[in-house]
């Protein structure tokens, strides 16, 4: 902090010294306001299935492809990502179990941090209840991120890896993620940038996301998220060559 304040004087940046005086909000205030900027609580609670549709793009490789997502409340989901030229790739989590499935890396089941990172990004209405997916969160300091001073909130998880977040100090909208992602390739980290902001059903969501891992980028833009959609129980189901992984694993009762 010292370093960061010298050197915003050496280059005239008083505003920046300046910010760095100012008392920083509660990172419970700046997660609440949030919920408040996008919607509110009861905006929220309304909310009880969704629907998102989109487009995918890998710009660098010159690849497109389709993305749906179904949701449900508690931590319900079930992911399809058909990327022209790559194939279909599934995902889910439902009933504890996190899973994934591809053409090229077939079915598997995860487990530990991996399936703890699933089922938070899983959970229904997210911002609203933020204090049963993270047990720590602290204000860090005022940083900008595309020209804008934003706060910087740390959370921290049960299980895995803390998360930094981003939130604009004007409109108290979440610009930025950082982030480690565990899968069965190690820990990669992952750079998340949110943007263009459109109404559904009375929630503010972020239509726009590039996320950066691993020397790739891509980017999801949504087109379409409809809200309390009647969803069939089975789509939720694991495929048959995850459930297989799933009896396998699971212990045997003793023999008698």
């Amino acid at each position: 902090m010292i370093r960061r304040t010298a050197l915003a004087i050496l280059l005239g940046g008083l505003t920046t010294a300046f910010a760095a005086d100012e008392a920083l909000p509660k990172a419970e205030t700046i997660l609440d306001r949030y919920v408040e900027v996008t919607g509110g609580k009861e905006a929220y609670q309304k909310r009880h299935t969704e629907i998102a549709t989109g487009t995918v793009e890998f710009a660098a490789a010159g690849l497109k492809g389709t993305v749906t997502r179904y949701s449900a409340e508690p931590d319900k989901n079930y992911s399809t990502l058909e990327i022209e030229g790559v194939g279909k790739i599934e995902m889910g989590v439902t009933g504890g179990v996190a899973w994934e499935k591809s053409a090229m890396m077939g079915a598997r089941v995860k487990s530990g941090e991996e399936k703890a990172q699933a089922v938070r990004e899983s959970t229904m209405n997210a911002p609203l209840v933020w204090r049963k997916l993270y047990s720590k969160a602290v204000t860090e300091g005022v940083e900008p991120v595309s020209g804008e001073d934003c706060y910087k909130v740390v959370v921290t998880p049960a299980e895995g890896k803390p998360e930094t977040m981003y939130f604009e100090k004007k409109s108290g909208l979440l610009v930025k993620v950082n982030t480690v992602a565990v899968n069965q390739m190690g820990e990669i980290p992952v750079d998340i940038s949110v943007s263009d902001y459109k109404d559904f059903s009375g929630i503010l969501t972020p239509t726009k996301t590039v996320q950066k891992a691993g020397g790739q980028e891509f980017s999801i833009t949504l087109q379409s998220v409809k809200v309390n959609e009647e969803i069939p129980a089975d789509r939720f189901e694991p495929p048959a060559e995850v459930k297989a992984l799933v009896d396998k694993s699971a212990p045997r009762a003793e023999k008698k």
